[in-house]
C-alpha cells in the first residue's frame, strides 16, 4: 500500500471520528411551557391547542397558537408555545428579551423556578399572572446514555464547548443532561447564537471537562 492510499485512509478515519464527536447546535428562541391550569385559563383546554410541528427532542412539539408576554416595561407578542403541559408554567427568555420586558430573571436550568421572575401571559381569551415562572435558560447538552459513554461525560457534569463557525466562541459551564429519551443537541439562546454567528447546521465540540 503506497503512501497516498495510506494518507487517504487516515483522512477518512479522522473525518469519521470528527463526525462522532461533534454536537449539533440549536438556537432556542423565547418560548412558553404552560401549566394545565394556565392552559385552561388561556385556551379553555389543552384539546383546543393545535400541534404545528414536532421538535428535535422526542415528545416535544410546538403549538400553532401563540401568546403575548407582558412585563413592567414592555410587551412581546407572538411568543412560541411548546407542549405538552407542565406542572408549572415556565417562560424562557434571552437577556435581550428580559430587558425589553423590564425583567431581571435568573440564569437557571429548566424546572428551577423558585425565586424566578414573574410576568403576565395573555391570549385572545384571557390573561394570567405567571408567578416565579421566568428564567434565562442555562445552556445545556441533551444526550442519550450511549452518547454520554462515547463522549466520556456524565449527567449534570459541566463542560466547555467550542462552537465551530467563522466567529468561533467557547461556551463554558455547559450542563450535560443525560436521558434515554433525549437526542444529542447543544441548546443555546439567541443572544448566544448571535455572539457566535450561528446558522442552521452549526456544530460544536466538547473541549474540556469540569
Amino acid at each position: 500500500m503506497n503512501e497516498v492510499k495510506i494518507r487517504k485512509i487516515i483522512e477518512r478515519v479522522i473525518e469519521k471520528i470528527e463526525e462522532t464527536v461533534n454536537l449539533p447546535v440549536e438556537a432556542s428562541g423565547r418560548h412558553v411551557h404552560l401549566s394545565k391550569e394556565h392552559t385552561v385559563q388561556l385556551f379553555g383546554s389543552e384539546d383546543q391547542l393545535t400541534v404545528k410541528k414536532e421538535l428535535s427532542q422526542p415528545k416535544q412539539y410546538q403549538y400553532q397558537q401563540r401568546v403575548t408576554l407582558i412585563g413592567p416595561k414592555g410587551i412581546i407578542q407572538g411568543v412560541t408555545l411548546l407542549g405538552s403541559a407542565r406542572g408549572n408554567t415556565q417562560v424562557e427568555l434571552s437577556k435581550t428579551d428580559a430587558v425589553k420586558l423590564g425583567l431581571d430573571p435568573p440564569v437557571r436550568e429548566s424546572g428551577d423556578l423558585t425565586g424566578s421572575a414573574s410576568l403576565l401571559i395573555a391570549s385572545e381569551k384571557g390573561v394570567v399572572l405567571a408567578e416565579e415562572s421566568t428564567i434565562i435558560a442555562k445552556r445545556h447538552i441533551h444526550m442519550e446514555p450511549a452518547d454520554a459513554e462515547r463522549l466520556k461525560v456524565a449527567d449534570r457534569q459541566k463542560v466547555a464547548v467550542r462552537i465551530m463557525t467563522d466567529r468561533p466562541v467557547v461556551f463554558e459551564d455547559v450542563t450535560v443532561r443525560v436521558n434515554e429519551n433525549y437526542r444529542l443537541s447543544l441548546h443555546i439562546d439567541y443572544d448566544e447564537a448571535n455572539a457566535c454567528n450561528y446558522m442552521p447546521g452549526t456544530q460544536g465540540r466538547i473541549i474540556s471537562l469540569e
